[in-house]
């Protein structure tokens, strides 16, 4: 596999193995301190992007480990739909073709006592290619609703439950 610089690498497009998880966390927590020193409260988006085949798309970011529901932060001025919309193009080459449908907000204590996630339900949607690996999305694929990877992480299991179920929603992520 080779790298965005044309290296090859043969621990896969991130490397995020190879940082030291004291080293992982120390950089999470400096990035959200510096979001809580600029925003007092965080606000991001997530989607659970399903196929007519029963799949979802999952994300492997670079800086930290597992599959994630795509998504990302919302900035000053800019819509939850418009935040949604622009990392889900960022992140997976998705293009929204008709609402996406908000299934709930979320606090994420694991992340800070100020992070909150609106997870939406994406059902219409192209994508206009694979997504070539990046600095921050090592891969995005769609994987069967009922064989997610191992490594899935357990926010994006609950909230995967919760839509497929029609679960009772928690406050928290």
């Amino acid at each position: 596999m080779s790298n965005e610089d044309g290296s090859s690498s043969r621990f896969g497009a991130s490397g995020i193995e190879l940082v030291p998880p004291l080293l992982r966390r120390l950089a999470g927590r400096a990035l959200h301190l510096y979001f809580r020193l600029r925003r007092g409260m965080t606000l991001g988006v997530r989607a659970a992007v399903l196929s007519e085949a029963g799949e979802v798309l999952l994300v492997r970011h670079t800086y930290t480990p597992g599959w994630h529901l795509p998504g990302g932060g919302v900035e000053p001025n800019e819509t939850l739909a418009d935040a949604l919309a622009k990392e889900l193009r960022e992140e997976a080459n998705i293009a929204l073709t008709g609402p996406a449908v908000l299934h709930g907000v979320f606090l994420n204590r694991h992340v800070s006592v100020r992070d909150h996630v609106a997870v939406f339900v994406v059902r219409s949607f192209t994508r206009s290619g694979p997504k070539q690996p990046d600095r921050e999305i090592a891969e995005a694929r769609f994987f069967p609703l009922s064989a997610l990877p191992e490594k899935t992480t357990p926010g994006t299991r609950r909230r995967l439950a919760e839509i497929v179920e029609d679960g009772m929603l928690p406050d928290e992520w």
